[in-house]
């Protein structure tokens, strides 16, 4: 029976190179018959990364009725495939909190507070003596660059630069910050993009006390690149809102230059910005100085705020 290797919605690069590598390590380990597949169409960034490392984008899985689920990169409900309880869990590699996803038989966990996922799979290739393929070293090499955002990211560690090292040398990188910037320049293009693909282009929701909150974040080189179109931002986040029955919905414009981002607001209660980071609202955007990451600076601010 094929098992499937599986992120979260909206899937990055990590999520998607995660499930790649998932799919080659458990094939490999355990002759599993693995199929990476993602909850959506791929983002310019990791069409490019794909691309550039000739691996073939995954094809699109949204439910798990009766099938075997590896989860990547989240252990969310409201991230998961539809109907993952009638599925099952037979292992988890992630780099965040733990979710509300919960299993019926026991399964292998592989759970790091590193800033990404492919860190987590290059210490299990490591520890099972099984060689990482070039292109799917390529994959991963990217996807660690972003999550961290160049090793800027407060969610940056050590085991992260030390899994970029080797990773680069397998695939003969000499420049790391070179590709990163080469990659960065993908994601900062926005021109011609649908407003509500940028809005869901990295989009989350969380369940913070019976709350139902989305979080989604643009990464750009320069945040002027999305001046002309903040507005329209802005609309269509009040659009998610109505559409979805969200308390809150929130867009990081973050720029990986300054090392900030710019939160714009839509929300029942705005009070919610001042309790999780301090600062005045009085419009609805508010910069937040040295803030990279969802993960570790956003999602636990907001949770204690709305607790």
């Amino acid at each position: 029976m094929a098992v499937y290797a599986v992120g979260h919605k909206n899937p990055d690069t990590d999520t998607v190179a995660t499930a790649i590598g998932a799919a080659d390590y458990y094939k490999k380990k355990c002759g599993m018959d693995v199929i990476p597949v993602t909850q959506g169409a791929i983002n310019p960034e990791t069409k490019f990364v794909l691309g550039k490392f000739g691996v073939a984008v995954p094809e699109i899985l949204t439910d798990a009725t009766d099938k075997k689920i590896i989860l990547v990169d989240h252990t969310d409900l409201s991230q998961s495939l539809d109907n993952l309880g009638k599925g099952e869990i037979v292992a988890v590699i992630d780099h965040h909190k733990l979710g509300d996803v919960t299993t019926t038989n026991p399964l292998e966990m592989w759970v790091w507070p590193v800033g990404c996922s492919c860190t987590v799979l290059k210490s299990m290739y490591d520890f099972a003596g099984i060689e990482i393929p070039k292109p799917i070293a390529g994959i991963m090499l990217c996807a660690i660059l972003s999550d961290t955002v160049m090793f800027k990211s407060p969610t940056c560690t050590e085991a992260d630069k030390k899994a970029c090292e080797a990773l680069a040398k397998i695939v003969g990188v000499t420049d790391m910050m070179a590709l990163g910037v080469e990659m960065f320049k993908v994601k900062s293009a926005v021109e011609g993009t649908p407003i509500r693909e940028l809005v869901f282009r990295d989009y989350k929701d969380f369940d913070m006390s019976g709350k139902k909150v989305g979080i989604g974040q643009l990464e750009v080189v320069d945040l002027s690149i999305l001046t002309p179109i903040k507005d329209q931002l802005l609309a269509d986040c009040k659009k998610v809102k109505a559409e979805n029955g969200n308390h809150s919905v929130f867009l990081l414009l973050t720029d990986i230059m300054k090392e900030g981002s710019e939160l714009l607001i839509v929300s029942d209660d705005p009070a919610v910005v001042k309790k999780a980071f301090g600062v005045d609202v009085k419009g609805e955007s508010v910069w937040l100085d040295g803030v990279l990451s969802r993960k570790k600076q956003v999602v636990p601010p907001f949770e204690k705020a709305f607790a």
